[in-house]
């Protein structure tokens, strides 16, 4: 398969650019026993499982070309889950122990631990001329309403949802689906269910609300059938429980074909897609179909990225941005030695291509060639003229996407849809403090 192919030469890439960074970096300093050598420092490097940052021999690359000019920066590295990443660290915060530096999203370094106290501010960060060159949209996501900035960010993608091609044409469910712009109408996606289930097929998709884990697929999922909205425009309040995203939810609870399945996580509808149990998933981006190829060199059809079906043609899809935050442990020093990290991945030219590189997601700023050639990256980077709102940073946020999975399991065991959309938002707005 031509897909096939393309994702293993990101791979073969990842091994020889990150695997063997020699390249990166200069020569070692003055020995740390001489009398002007910095101070040795220990710094606790926790990272979410980001594209290919998910793997410890992946970063672990990125730490040691740092320690050729820092060698008196020790980083250990630890590699989260999103199934269990928040207990994680906030067990640590309870303890005392929280880690210095984390590479995560907005929504939770902005919007919920910055928001908290709990994180440095590093504003300093951006008056570099390699912060000028970012996106105004992705500047605008990370910093809060008086300006503070408690992550620098180095990557970004759009989340979108992937169908079995294969499965789609040999169910006649392909004619719904707009190749060239990687679109398809709300009803063209009723249509489609209809066709995959007059062809047999029992488990269409799911609505997968077992945890949060890739809660901006059933998100975006909801918000574009009918052209409903999360939260308002200045990221202040909720704004779900309207008749379009009531309506979309009556739709996809009477497709008996489409499962609410509260056992289940993103990752869970990532693997049974991938494995060809269920025919298309809500849960996708370039990163998976990477890993899912790597990881299934078995497989039989072709995976086909497309955005949410929408009423009006007006697609918004969620977008994903990750950085570093620094958490504020009490310690000047470890708070500097952090940030020295950071200027190291973000403002050397080689070493924040290859972390992108490494990461298998789009630049923050302009990098021209970044994956020239590539037809599956370049695929990929289509739909991220769909991205919109990035409203991951409103008030409130951690206890939302709380609310937001239990109301879909409610209403998965029979709970009356409008009454579960007007707690939900009740509750977001609440923890919002509206």
């Amino acid at each position: 398969m031509k897909r096939f192919f393309a994702a293993l030469l990101v791979l073969l890439f990842l091994m020889t650019a990150c695997g063997s960074p020699a390249g990166i970096g200069g020569e070692v300093s003055e020995e740390s026993g001489s009398p002007d050598a910095p101070k040795e420092t220990e710094l606790a490097l926790w990272t979410y499982p980001v594209g290919g940052w998910a793997s410890n021999s992946t970063v672990s690359a990125f730490v040691t070309a740092f320690n050729r000019t820092h060698p008196e920066i020790h980083l250990s590295i630890r590699i989260l889950s999103y199934d269990d990443g928040d207990a994680e660290i906030e067990k640590a915060i309870a303890d005392g122990n929280a880690p210095d530096l984390v590479f995560e999203g907005p929504e939770r370094l902005e919007a919920n631990w910055g928001a908290r106290g709990l994180m440095a501010d590093i504003g300093g960060l951006w008056e570099s001329d390699a912060a000028s060159q970012i996106f105004d949209s992705v500047a605008s996501a990370c910093r809060n309403s008086d300006g503070t900035s408690y992550i620098y960010p180095i990557c970004m993608t759009t989340h979108c949802m992937a169908v079995n091609r294969d499965l789609f044409e040999k169910a006649g469910a392909w004619q719904y689906i707009d190749e060239s712009s990687h679109t398809w109408t709300t009803d063209g996606f009723i249509s489609a269910v209809k066709a995959l289930n007059d062809y047999g097929v029992e488990r269409i998709a799911e609505v997968y609300c077992g945890g949060q884990g890739g809660d901006q697929g059933t998100r975006a999922l909801v918000n574009n059938l009918y052209s409903g909205s999360f939260t308002d425009s200045a990221h202040t309040r909720y704004t779900f429980n309207s008749p379009e995203n009531i309506k979309a939810l009556e739709l996809l609870k009477s497709l008996d074909e489409i499962y609410f399945d509260d056992t289940a996580l993103g990752a869970d509808s990532i693997k049974r897609f991938s494995n060809g149990e269920i025919a298309m998933t809500f849960c996708w981006n370039v990163a998976n179909e990477v890993t899912e190829t790597i990881n299934n060199p078995d497989r039989d059809f072709d995976i086909f990225p497309l955005a949410f079906p929408t009423d009006d043609g007006d697609v918004n899809l969620q977008g994903g941005i990750w950085g570093f935050g620094i958490f504020d442990n009490g310690d000047a020093g470890k708070i500097e030695a952090a940030k020295e990290f950071i200027r190291y991945i973000a403002e050397d030219t080689d070493s924040y291509t290859q972390a992108v590189l490494s990461l298998t997601f789009w630049p923050v700023k302009d990098v021209p060639n970044i994956y020239e050639n590539d037809d599956l990256m370049t695929e990929y980077f289509a739909l991220r003229e769909y991205l919109g709102d990035y409203y991951q940073v409103t008030p409130g946020w951690a206890e939302a996407r709380t609310a937001w999975w239990t109301m879909l399991q409610k209403i998965g065991a029979g709970a009356d849809i409008a009454e579960a959309a007007a707690e939900f938002e009740d509750a977001a707005n609440k923890a919002a403090g509206n």
